[in-house]
């Protein structure tokens, strides 16, 4: 049992080490990110801002929600199971959940926010960035043209 034992945890290590580190690497930081979308609030807010300009404003608050809930909760699901598997090789490691990247409403875009190590400014002392980039709505953004 020993000898069975040893040998079922060195074929998996080396079915692990063997599969790349890439793949997985990308597959759990994309499980993460949908698994953040309630923080985000994303797939909500793009879906009631595309409901109001292809199907009226008084259709944005019901069905524009109602969408970006269930588009939300598969969002949050499918980044579940994204991390409970991500050891696991997939072909070429593919999303399940289409578009890959978080949904931002089209009007307001986050940047990175207004922090020295991104983009330092030592003659004025600070930098652009969001300013509150973890508040819904906020896009008051520092050199923002």
């Amino acid at each position: 049992m020993r000898r069975f034992l040893s040998l079922a945890v060195g074929l998996a290590a080396i079915g692990f080490l063997a599969t790349g580190c890439a793949g997985p690497e990308k597959k759990f930081s994309r499980g993460l990110n949908n698994v953040t979308e309630f923080a985000r609030l994303g797939e909500i807010r793009r879906s009631m801002e595309q409901t109001a300009i292809w199907e009226g404003t008084d259709k944005a608050y019901t069905l524009g929600f109602f969408r970006g809930l269930n588009r939300s909760l598969a969002r949050t699901g499918v980044g579940a199971f994204e991390i409970l598997t991500f050891p696991i090789p997939t072909p070429d490691y593919e999303p399940i959940f289409y578009p890959i990247d978080p949904v931002y409403p089209d009007a307001s875009r986050p940047n990175f926010i207004a922090d020295p190590s991104w983009s330092p400014d030592t003659a004025l002392g600070f930098s652009g960035g969001d300013i509150a980039p973890m508040v819904p709505g906020s896009r008051f953004r520092v050199y923002d043209y």
